[in-house]
């Protein structure tokens, strides 16, 4: 399993990170380990004082495919959720400064937390979500909003990597990212219907 990432697709995200906001989609990895399933706790590193929530969509890839052509790549996900990409934003600050890699900072253990999946409602878009931090919505994300949309997405990706079933795409993160404390707890919505419980430990 793949855990592909999009960054800075929403333009608000971009400008509140002071970001320049891509041409072209922004992709990052986390590997598998990764992976915090549904409803599991975070358990707050101690290499980090600084983690930071970063809500957004996830799709599920249903099928193999690669080198996919915008117009077919509806048929490649028919499943998404709400996924939280954990991020240290102090680790991430200090590679970026020293122009090394910063997979650490986004790739570490637990940090691509992963909600109930839904089935994706074809033709009702845009779809809206959000990300509730002790009972306060901090995000809300419409899909109207990205820069880069699922299918321009996929497409780009599998010019790239080939997809395969199970592999997980982050869609990126729309404004109101914030930093994390233990005892916090995270809920993740796709309109009204909860998908995601994170609590920080």
């Amino acid at each position: 399993m793949k855990i592909i990432c999009i960054g800075r697709n929403y333009t608000e995200h971009a400008k509140e990170l002071n970001n320049p906001v891509p041409s072209e989609p922004l992709i990052f990895l986390k590997p598998d380990s990764a992976y915090l399933q549904p409803r599991k706790p975070f358990f707050y590193p101690n290499f980090s004082k600084d983690i930071h929530y970063e809500g957004e969509l996830v799709l599920k890839i249903g099928r193999n495919g690669r080198h996919i052509e915008q117009q077919f790549a509806h048929k490649y996900y028919d499943e998404f959720t709400v996924g939280i990409d954990f991020t240290a934003r102090d680790l991430q600050k200090k590679l970026k400064e020293k122009g090394w890699p910063w997979e650490i900072s986004k790739g570490f253990d637990g940090s691509a937390a992963i909600g109930t999946f839904i089935p994706f409602p074809k033709g009702e878009e845009p779809i809206l979500y959000s990300l509730r931090k002790n009972g306060k919505t901090v995000q809300l994300g419409n899909t109207k909003d990205m820069i880069f949309h699922f299918d321009a997405i996929i497409a780009y990706v599998s010019q790239f990597f080939t997809l395969k079933m199970g592999d997980l795409i982050f869609t990126g993160t729309p404004a109101g990212v914030g930093p994390i404390a233990i005892g916090d707890r995270y809920e993740g919505y796709i309109g009204e219907k909860q998908v995601l419980k994170v609590k920080i430990l």
